[in-house]
């Protein structure tokens, strides 16, 4: 019942309310294309810029909400989450068991690739335009603090135009923005990277709307150039090889057809 001072202290039981105005949301709804679908698994292509969950700030534009309405009563549970400006595959489970089982394949890759009669139970490729060319090869640097945690990450250099480059990120390990801290670190970050880029200061502002005609300069794009591109994988319930494939979304293949006419440099210190 009364207003804290900036030196007050919180303690066990305290109850603190913040009062703040709604955000209004100002995301539309899109269509959300269907990859693959059987009994036990739907696979979609998620659009850039689309969370696939809600939260404060998106509400009802997300892949869980829409999904949910045009199947009323169906029982889906995301396997896994991409960012919201991330584009490309995404899978949903359909049944509990179902998700269950991916749910573990994830976790079994991330200790280690396991292969069955040869074949990878799991392969993520992603790709990536970054500024700069990366090295080809594998990034192996622990993500977290502390120790670390184990993380893997494949890059094989596509095609470079201009001081940029297409590359494909192979995932060896799932860890958190794992594809985009590797590139960052080794000195090649990704196009339009708000929290990896040029100022890690800019993930604030665009969540305040706050970016300066000098910030959009700088970043080239509005969202991260990061696509996810094809998952090989086993069908964990009925045992199908898969492969899934979302082509490069059309704001990143026109950034990079783009790049062939253009001979400005990139814009990142």
């Amino acid at each position: 019942g009364k207003k804290l001072r900036h030196n007050d202290r919180v303690r066990a039981e305290d109850r603190v309310v913040l009062w703040r105005l709604p955000f209004e949301e100002q995301d539309t709804a899109r269509e959300i294309a269907i990859v693959f679908e059987d009994e036990h698994l739907l696979v979609v292509d998620k659009p850039p810029l689309m969370a696939v969950h809600p939260t404060a700030r998106h509400h009802h534009a997300t892949v869980v909400k829409l999904l949910g309405k045009s199947r009323p009563g169906q029982f889906l549970s995301l396997i896994h989450r991409i960012d919201r400006e991330t584009s490309g595959l995404l899978l949903l489970a359909k049944t509990a068991e179902a998700d269950r089982r991916f749910k573990r394949k994830l976790e079994d890759r991330t200790t280690g690739a396991r292969q069955r009669d040869g074949a990878l139970e799991l392969e993520k490729d992603y790709l990536a335009i970054t500024w700069g060319t990366p090295q080809s090869g594998f990034v192996v640097l622990p993500l977290a603090t502390g120790a670390g945690l184990d993380a893997r990450t494949e890059v094989l250099v596509l095609e470079s135009r201009g001081g940029y480059a297409l590359s494909r990120c192979r995932l060896h390990t799932g860890r958190q923005h794992q594809i985009r801290i590797h590139l960052a670190v080794t000195g090649t970050p990704i196009v339009g990277d708000k929290l990896y880029g040029p100022d890690e200061r800019m993930l604030a502002r665009a969540a305040d709307g706050e970016l300066s005609e000098d910030d959009l300069a700088r970043l080239e794009l509005p969202r991260h150039a990061l696509h996810a591109h094809r998952y090989r994988m086993i069908h964990a319930v009925t045992g199908e090889r898969l492969e899934l494939e979302s082509a490069l979304a059309s704001d990143l293949q026109a950034f990079w057809d783009e790049r062939v006419n253009s001979r400005s440099a990139p814009i990142l210190r």
